[in-house]
């Protein structure tokens, strides 16, 4: 029988190798790739903020998954959080994390 691992404190900083930070970041800004976001969101246009955070274990301290000082974007009608495609991961070169989360800003 399987045994559930409870997480009481998990470490989501990171650093990312400043090559890779500029890569990802200039993926997550492309106009197509903004317009995608934008639709998906259902919204007229998007702005990535440049906020990049790793998502972390559910747990009572962080139950929506991520860092508990970006919250404040997940309960924001203003915002919309997405998850860096894979894709965009490799071609930056970013393997660890292994998945990051990326905000934008809704532009009304």
């Amino acid at each position: 029988m399987a045994r559930l691992k409870i997480v009481n404190n998990f470490d989501s900083s990171f650093v990312l190798d400043p090559e890779a930070r500029d890569n990802v970041l200039s993926l997550l800004s492309n106009e197509t790739f903004l317009t995608q976001v934008a639709e998906q969101a259902q919204c007229e246009k998007v702005e990535f903020t440049d906020l990049l955070f790793q998502p972390v274990p559910y747990t009572t301290t962080t139950p929506k998954g991520m860092p508990a000082e970006f919250e404040q974007y997940h309960e924001s009608e203003d915002y919309v959080i997405i998850n860096v495609p894979p894709n965009f991961m490799f071609k930056a070169k970013i393997f660890n994390p292994s998945r990051l989360c990326a905000i934008y800003r809704k532009v009304i």
